[in-house]
């Protein structure tokens, strides 16, 4: 295999209104007007609105978007996957799921149910223990949930960060009230502001989280661990390596493997002959590597719909690897999508019907939003750029040891050297083979999942996708700005926000 050139190029530098009310109605807390809102008078309340901060947007059909997909016959192409597909700006409404309009207007949607509890908390008088604890875990909340939704909007409509221009970057608005007027007007706080109040709300939560509290919450709610795992991935990609290192640690601590399913396992091979039951084990929240469990309304776990990952580069993709005679479990089991792609089994296609007899509803699917794999990946990342390879390599081997069955997978420097073509070359550094292997990893780890798309946009990989024809091509270069989604029209003509240059 090839080293990136831009991967290269790095190391060489580097060793609401508008935006959620006319969008979505917010029912749940609102009534009619903004100012005629559900009286959240006790705690009580306030929890169950927070159940309403989690986004059911899905950020996975950014692997639409990426080198994960090829063009996919036999399935249902609508208008947002071919726009997804050749890299245009979507026009689809806010209701049309797995777009980034639909992103945007969930997303505030969830922030703006967030807002409505942190501006009443103060009215709350809490007399007893028990009281005081859960005023500390509903703020907790609010704030975590508030946050996330803010960094995946400014890491999707936004430049990824860099220190050197992020004070200038236009970002995304960072809400942090509830509205009192029907149509408010915001500004887009820079890329560095928009940090700046995610680190410090999550910082909060994190300062505020009660593990007790939500104990028996089965993961749908930000425990202890997820915020840990937000915080790992917040600072990786602001680059402030020390910070996600010491993050990274507080959750893996001295037994990392513990928050890395076991894909070789007993368990996951007897669910393997079950289209059914592996994606039900795979988000099982009795999985210690399962922090976050976020319901996401969504067709990106139907086989019928939209481009996939075409079988000869999925086979492929699976069997580049170091070792030999080895199997790579990530690979199987899969279903067939379409005439000419495979799509791995991790989730459930669930389907929300609209009533008890009905035919018509939701179809959803419970993601995984937080995951020890992500972190000790992570780990890995920060490992190498802090030159320490041989911790790097030891992380990974813990991924190896869970991922490759048959025997044989040990991971060290010289074989990556080797795999990469790159043995006794002296002008490609160890660092450059590891990033490269790292991003491979992450690669098959979260493939359809829709973290791709962050890598390609940190690591300014190029794109190219074949069309209908199987001979033109459409390419997304590494510095195109289409890498940064355009903001809804609605946000730009009513919400007098400016749109990403194009």
């Amino acid at each position: 295999m090839e080293l990136h050139q831009n991967i290269k190029r790095f190391l060489a530098y580097s060793t609401l209104s508008v935006l959620v009310v006319i969008g979505t109605s917010c029912n749940e807390f609102l009534d009619e007007v903004p100012d005629n809102r559900v009286a959240l008078d006790n705690l009580d309340k306030a929890q169950q609105v927070l159940t309403n901060a989690y986004s059911v947007s899905s950020y996975a059909f950014t692997d639409w978007m990426t080198d994960n997909v090829g063009f996919t016959t036999g399935v249902n192409i609508r208008n947002n996957h071919s726009q997804a597909y050749n890299w245009q700006d979507f026009t689809d409404g806010p209701t049309t799921q797995d777009t980034p309009i639909f992103f945007w207007f969930e997303s505030y949607n969830a922030i703006a149910h967030a807002n409505e509890v942190l501006a009443t908390l103060d009215d709350f008088e809490a007399v007893s223990t028990e009281a005081m604890a859960q005023k500390r875990a509903v703020e907790s909340e609010a704030l975590l949930t508030r946050a996330f939704a803010h960094f995946m909007l400014v890491n999707l409509f936004a430049k990824h960060y860099d220190s050197r221009s992020a004070a200038s970057d236009p970002g995304i608005p960072y809400v942090e009230t509830p509205e009192t007027v029907f149509i408010q007007e915001y500004t887009r706080n820079s890329v560095q502001e928009v940090y700046d109040r995610v680190e410090a709300d999550m910082l909060r939560g994190l300062d505020l989280v009660d593990d007790n509290f939500f104990a028996n919450s089965g993961k749908y709610h930000f425990n202890r661990n997820a915020a840990l795992a937000f915080a790992s991935r917040f600072y990786l990609f602001k680059g402030d390596y020390a910070e996600c290192l010491d993050f990274c640690n507080e959750l893996l601590g001295g037994d990392a493997a513990n928050f890395v399913r076991d894909l070789t396992s007993i368990d996951f091979q007897t669910a393997s002959s079950s289209i059914q039951g592996y994606p039900q084990l795979y988000s099982s929240p009795d999985l210690a590597s399962n922090l976050l469990l976020m319901r996401k309304i969504s067709l990106v776990q139907r086989t019928d719909f939209a481009h996939g990952p075409i079988s000869s580069f999925y086979t492929n993709l699976f069997q580049a690897h170091p070792f030999g005679g080895v199997t790579d479990e990530r690979e199987n089991p899969a279903f067939v999508k379409g005439d000419n792609a495979l799509f791995p089994a991790r989730y459930e296609n669930l389907f929300e019907r609209s009533s008890l007899n009905s035919n018509v509803g939701l179809p959803y699917h419970i993601a995984v939003a937080l995951r020890g794999e992500e972190v000790l990946l992570n780990r890995a990342e920060v490992y190498l750029f802090l030159n320490q390879i041989d911790l790097a390599i030891d992380d990974l081997q813990i991924l190896t040891d869970r991922r490759y069955s048959g025997g044989g997978a040990i991971l060290s420097m010289e074989l990556l050297r080797q795999f990469f073509g790159v043995a006794g070359n002296p002008f490609v550094s160890d660092q450059a083979v590891l990033l490269e292997y790292i991003l491979l990893e992450r690669r098959k780890e979260f493939i359809t999942q829709g973290m791709r798309w962050f890598d390609i946009k940190r690591f300014e990989i190029a794109v190219n996708h074949v069309q209908a024809d199987g001979i033109s091509v459409a390419q997304l270069e590494s510095d195109d700005l289409r890498k940064v989604l355009q903001i809804p029209t609605s946000a730009i003509d009513v919400g007098g926000l400016q749109g990403n240059p194009r």
